[in-house]
């Protein structure tokens, strides 16, 4: 015996469960399509329990007055009542619900989806009813192992006989209960033997109480079931009711069954169904995925290639920008320039003392504080004199130009205090006086006092067309004060160095407000910064920043492309699997959630063989001596702008797919 038996009745309900009353439907009629109206004006009453059979000739009617009974389409006008509650009122979530609960489908064509096996193919309607897996592998097991199948449930469509695929589709519409079973010519497209079995089934069927409605076009198919309604040409022309009491529908009690009853309004809640569907979104999509494994390596390669190059372009640009940063960190981003000038008030200039110096070191904005005095002297070592820039300055010098020392050392500040008569060459200033030879320990006289070379500096080149900083020759200041600047009394000029270059501005008022309080509101005294280098740090940083993420969007945006492109090509290759599982339950919400599904595993594997290809290239890179430098917060946003936009360019193809008519679906190859 196959299905679940309800409970008995001791009389018959006077709610018929299916009532038509001028039921039309119409098409066309709209954008200048004349109208062609299929079925006018419908009367029928199904009480639960009957075995009917509704019987005409090709184009009589018959399938589209199915479809209106199992709320595949809805009627164009008339009234049809379901167990008492007008249709008519339901949404299109509450009709999803009667197809899932209260109807089961079997079609001509089986309509089985050809990538699921048997049993998952039964399986689909418990799916939107959220059952869990165990509970709904079992109950397809047994229904198919009833109805002799029990051997082919992991055989696909393309593995079964004719009658064996109709078996499958009646254990799928038995799947939720099948209270009323919806047969559009079960046995048009089988032999003699198989139509004869299917028959049998469902006279079993209707022996347990279920309500059969057999569409046919088959006297004798018709005139196996227990009711038989004739229509032609759009209207009933027949209603012929067995007079034979073991065949009449209600005449037996023993077989006239109720149909449970049905909760409306769980119709919008179906708790676990999100968790369950979301399950077989992600197998689903999986398996589409290794079935169309060529299709699939294209649309991934141009996901995989969009974040490969995104992350691998972000860490050769953050590679340079530091880079650029760091050359422009030895000109001096951070450096302002002071020196004692008249105030603009007039009066005398002023002086910047050592006291100064000191207070302007203690702001939190301001890192280091050098004086500098500098002037051409003549230098001499043997036969050879030259006249030479001769800087003074302390021992920050290297620091804050960011110039390192190429052989030697650079003074301390106690040598510096000491007085020592110390001197570090620039590198074109040693080849005038050593040439090849070392000059480290050698005596240098500058002017009239004896210098010892301590240190050649690295070669840097002249900065911003001043001064070529290599033929220079650089002493302590205090020992320059001592030995070569006696007259000098304050410095030529101060070098200040701010703690970042994001606070250059803020640094240099603070220098400006602690002087004036110094010197009594006498601004007898200039600070310039490095405005034009900063201008250019802050124009590099906009230009790497809008080209980077130039490369990121049109890369992202050719995999967006992809998944939108085989998204498309999905759906119209599904357009009948989403019938079936329209027809089998699952509501608008359910196919768009399943295509989005679909379209984000696509960019989440496809994201992450991107995030392996671009740290693969990026690691050969950095073996070839590339400047790359890879952030984990670039990587994470190149992946999760990847399925962002993977699934933004799915939504498209996946509303599409949700909002096709399930009667246009099902006809869809």
């Amino acid at each position: 015996m196959v299905g679940a038996a309800a409970s008995l009745q001791s009389e018959p309900d006077p709610v018929p469960l299916i009532e038509l009353r001028g039921i039309r439907k119409q098409y066309g009629g709209k954008d200048g399509v004349p109208a062609v109206e299929v079925l006018h004006g419908i009367d029928l009453s199904v009480r639960a329990g009957e075995f009917v059979a509704i019987m005409g000739q090709s184009g009589s009617g018959k399938s589209t007055l199915m479809h209106i009974l199992g709320c595949l389409d809805r009627a164009s006008s008339g009234a049809y009542r379901f167990s008492g509650r007008d249709v008519s009122t339901l949404d299109a979530d509450a009709l999803a619900w009667l197809r899932r609960e209260a109807f089961g489908f079997v079609f001509q064509g089986y309509h089985l989806i050809a990538t699921e096996s048997a049993r998952e193919n039964v399986e689909v309607p418990a799916i939107y009813a959220g059952t869990s897996t165990d509970v709904r592998a079992e109950r397809a097991a047994v229904l198919l192992a009833r109805l002799g199948l029990s051997e082919r449930q992991n055989n696909r469509p393309r593995q079964l006989s004719g009658g064996q695929q109709q078996r499958v589709s009646i254990a799928r519409a038995l799947m939720n209960g099948g209270r009323i079973i919806l047969a559009d010519e079960p046995t048009g497209a089988l032999d003699s033997q198989s139509g004869a079995e299917v028959m049998a089934l469902f006279h079993e069927l209707a022996d347990v109480g279920h309500t059969v409605i057999l569409i046919t076009h088959d006297r004798q198919v018709a005139e196996q079931a227990r009711r038989v309604i004739e229509i032609h040409d759009g209207r009933i022309v027949g209603d012929t009711q067995k007079a034979d009491p073991e065949v009449a529908g209600g005449a037996d009690e023993s077989r006239t069954r109720a149909l449970p009853a049905l909760n409306m309004n769980a119709a919008h809640s179906d708790p676990g169904a999100g968790l369950a569907e979301l399950q077989e979104a992600l197998r689903t999509a999986w398996r589409g995925m290794r079935i169309n494994r060529s299709r699939t390596f294209l649309t991934l390669l141009g996901i995989i290639i969009g974040v490969a190059s995104v992350i691998v372009m972000l860490a050769i640009g953050e590679g340079a920008r530091q880079r650029v940063m760091s050359q422009m960190g030895a000109l001096g981003t951070t450096i302002m320039y002071m020196g004692s000038r008249a105030p603009p008030t007039g009066g005398p200039p002023g002086m910047l003392t050592e006291e100064d110096l000191a207070a302007i070191g203690e702001l939190p904005d301001i890192r280091r504080v050098m004086p500098v005095i500098g002037d051409p002297l003549t230098l001499r070592y043997g036969n050879a004199s030259r006249e030479v820039y001769v800087f003074a300055a302390d021992e920050d010098m290297p620091s804050i130009h960011h110039w390192s020392v190429g052989q030697g050392r650079f003074y301390t500040d106690a040598e510096d205090r000491d007085l020592a008569p110390l001197v570090v060459l620039g590198a074109k200033a040693r080849a005038h006086f050593f040439g090849a030879a070392d000059p480290v320990g050698e005596q240098l006289l500058i002017g009239s006092a004896p210098f010892e070379v301590i240190g050649v500096m690295a070669e840097r080149g002249a900065d911003s067309g001043a001064q070529n900083y290599d033929d220079m020759v650089f002493i302590p200041y205090r020992t320059g004060r001592a030995r070569v600047y006696q007259a000098q009394a304050q410095p030529d000029y101060v070098v200040m160095e701010a703690a970042s270059s994001g606070s250059v501005l803020a640094a240099e008022e603070a220098v400006r407000q602690l002087l004036l309080t110094r010197h009594g509101g006498r601004e007898d005294f200039g600070i310039g910064n490095a405005a034009a280098r900063l201008q250019a740090e802050a124009a590099t940083r906009r230009s790497m920043t809008m080209m980077l993420g130039l490369i990121a969007a049109v890369s992202l945006l050719v995999g967006g492309i992809g998944v939108m492109n085989v998204m498309l090509m999905t759906v119209k290759e599904r357009t009948r699997e989403i019938g079936i599982r329209m027809a089998t339950g699952a509501r608008q919400r359910d196919i768009l959630r399943q295509f989005l599904t679909e379209a984000m595993l696509l960019t989440v594997v496809g994201g992450a063989l991107g995030l392996i290809l671009g740290l693969l290239i990026g690691a050969a890179l950095i073996a070839a001596e590339v400047p790359l430098v890879f952030s984990v917060t670039a990587m994470a946003g190149a992946f999760a702008c990847a399925v962002v936009t993977g699934v933004l360019f799915g939504f498209m193809p996946a509303r599409t797919a949700a909002r096709l008519d399930p009667v246009v679906a099902l006809a869809g190859e």
